[in-house]
């Protein structure tokens, strides 16, 4: 939820801190701070608020020194306020620590710690952190690291300094991201490797029960018990500027935009160059284990959780397996049935989302096959996972997702279309022409990005309503919703998705004069019957916008304003017609004044339950 950065060399550190605090905002963005070794011991600046914040308290009281560790925050333990920011210390203010992830067992440890005299200032889980080494501190930071650890219990990234041994910086990983850069005299500690990226592209990527202790000089891993850790450096070789607006005003615009390239990435290699074919290298998964499958779960959280919806939908049509699909905060405690012949489809956009590893970890528990859809390469998700596709959407700064949502889909089409190949489920001739159809959709994408102001001037008329609907069957209900969520996340106006079938079984009685409904009509077999619920609503006074294909002229003549989606697939259209609802999203929020990369109570990476 949070982001950590830590550096020690020989350069200035504050810098580099609040640097690396701007790449890992996307995290966490409530307060911000650093701790920074100078020339009179330990020193802290922290503030409520951005980063920017942080900074200009910075340029009036500056922090020189070349070993520091900094913090951006989304509150999990505490209201955002200046002395709940991280970094926190203990009472003698020689130890400061950071920390991403939710320590369960902070109150039984805060009431032993109050009894032996300490004394605490905030609201927070990680303020025990910080006394609880100082209480266990006798001359080795890393051994009073590794004692401490064993008594939290939680899920946690850390961040330990000392003023005792100015030369050295410990992290700790358990469940929680955390990477280490390595460079030329000079180290570094990161939640994600953007924060790093301008100093190195050398990268250890830690694993849950290892830490780090890093010098000037180099990098130990080690194991929580202490044992040494052997591992290969990774390179990361994807460019910086990739993390940057590169001329849009949002970030959220500029990935909305990206979407035909994620599309075309995410496809890449995966059909063979004849076009009609899925190779799917990268699986482990064998035909003899595709053959004895006879479920399939998806499970996963918000935004990604949609994805999933077009997920079941695309397996069950084209692979004739049935598939079941769940929330992750609710899978493991629903008891579900587990076999060794399910498959277990994990989707997570930063694959490190808490209530997802949960449920990957119960699936295997039970003895399912796991395969993960995850935007991030090295992530939990992806070393624990049996198996993994890697949607190649690119680094995604807004909070709100957008291109990471719609790689996903291309995601599990490719691979509901590898599974129809395998089991023969459907003909050669159709797996062809829908992989046509998917090869197509880059420039249908662009086609309608390049009609944003049909959209823009919707979405300001919108911007006025403290309440919409959004409306569909079928699969243009399963976009409806992430479309009514996209609106809901950035514009904080309250809008709800239905299925149109069920307006007359209640949701009629909320529909009145003016009120906006954005109703899909896409599915062919489904288009007569979402036409009919498209006039009860507008028999109630509401103002529509219908989402169709370009020549139906019914629709047109049924709603008040349409925007048209190039022809494709029925099967597909998800992949078109969420595009005009991110910009919906996107204007509204737009038109209010909203922070659109950060909008409020959200962060990026959900990495506690």
């Amino acid at each position: 939820m949070c982001g950590i950065v830590g550096y020690i060399g020989s350069q200035n550190s504050q810098e580099i801190l609040l640097e690396g605090l701007k790449k890992l905002e996307y995290r966490g963005y409530d307060s911000a701070g650093i701790a920074v070794f100078t020339s009179q011991g330990l020193e802290i600046s922290k503030a409520k608020g951005r980063i920017a914040n942080l900074e200009a308290q910075l340029n009036d009281a500056p922090l020189r020194g070349s070993a520091g560790i900094g913090h951006t925050r989304w509150a999990t333990h505490g209201r955002p306020s200046d002395v709940n920011s991280h970094p926190h210390t203990d009472d003698t203010q020689k130890f400061s620590v950071v920390h991403n992830g939710i320590i369960e067992n902070y109150i039984a440890l805060k009431e032993e710690l109050i009894a032996a005299g300490h004394v605490f200032v905030s609201e927070t889980d990680t303020e025990v952190i910080s006394h609880l080494i100082a209480d266990l501190y006798d001359g080795d930071i890393v051994v009073a690291v590794q004692k401490a650890v064993k008594r939290l219990t939680g899920a946690f990234a850390l961040g330990v300094l000392t003023e005792f041994e100015p030369d050295k910086l410990v992290a700790v990983r358990l469940a929680s991201p955390l990477i280490i850069g390595v460079g030329e005299g000079e180290n570094f500690i990161g939640s994600d490797i953007p924060a790093i990226l301008e100093y190195t592209r050398d990268v250890y990527i830690l694993q849950d029960g290892e830490m780090a202790i890093l010098t000037r000089e180099g990098v130990e891993l080690r194991t929580l018990e202490g044992n040494y850790i052997s591992r290969e450096l990774f390179h990361v070789d994807w460019d910086i500027v990739t993390a940057e607006k590169a001329g849009y005003a949002h970030f959220m615009l500029k990935e909305i935009h990206e979407q035909p390239k994620a599309y075309r990435d995410t496809m890449g290699s995966r059909i063979d160059a004849a076009g009609g074919k899925i190779i799917f290298n990268e699986l482990k998964l064998t035909p003899e284990q595709i053959h004895k499958i006879d479920r399939v779960h998806i499970v996963a959280c918000g935004t990604a959780y949609h994805a999933g919806l077009i997920g079941k939908n695309a397996i069950e049509r084209l692979a004739r397996i049935p598939v079941e699909i769940d929330v992750a905060s609710e899978y493991r405690y629903r008891s579900p049935i587990i076999t060794p012949q399910t498959l277990v489809i994990v989707v997570s956009q930063s694959g490190e989302t808490a209530d997802t590893l949960a449920a990957l970890r119960e699936a295997k528990r039970c003895g399912a096959t796991v395969l993960a859809i995850t935007n991030v390469v090295g992530s939990t998700v992806a070393r624990e996972a049996d198996d993994c596709i890697i949607t190649w959407a690119g680094p995604e700064i807004a909070v709100a997702s957008t291109k990471a949502y719609s790689s996903q889909l291309i995601a599990f089409y490719l691979f509901s279309l590898y599974l129809a190949q395998v089991k023969k489920t459907q003909s050669s001739e159709y797996i062809t022409e829908v992989i046509t159809a998917l090869r197509a959709l880059p420039e249908q994408v662009e086609t309608i990005l390049g009609q944003f102001e049909q959209i823009k001037n919707f979405a300001e008329e919108i911007s006025t309503h403290s309440d919409l609907f959004f409306i569909g069957r079928g699969m243009d209900y399963a976009v409806a919703q992430e479309g009514s969520l996209k609106l809901k996340e950035i514009s904080y106006i309250h809008s709800e998705a239905y299925a149109a079938g069920e307006l007359k079984h209640g949701t009629l009685a909320l529909i009145e004069e003016g009120v906006p409904v954005i109703a899909l009509a896409t599915q062919e077999d489904l288009f007569e019957k979402t036409v009919s619920n498209i006039k009860e609503v507008k028999a109630r006074g509401a103002n529509v916008l219908g989402i169709s294909a370009e020549d139906e002229h019914e629709m047109i003549k049924s709603v008040d304003q349409h925007f048209a989606i190039p022809k494709t697939l029925g099967l597909l259209t998800p992949a078109l017609s969420v595009i005009p609802l991110q910009l919906l999203a996107y204007y509204a929020s737009l038109a209010l004044g909203n922070d659109v990369d950060k909008p409020r109570n959200l962060a990026k990476s959900v990495t506690v339950e």
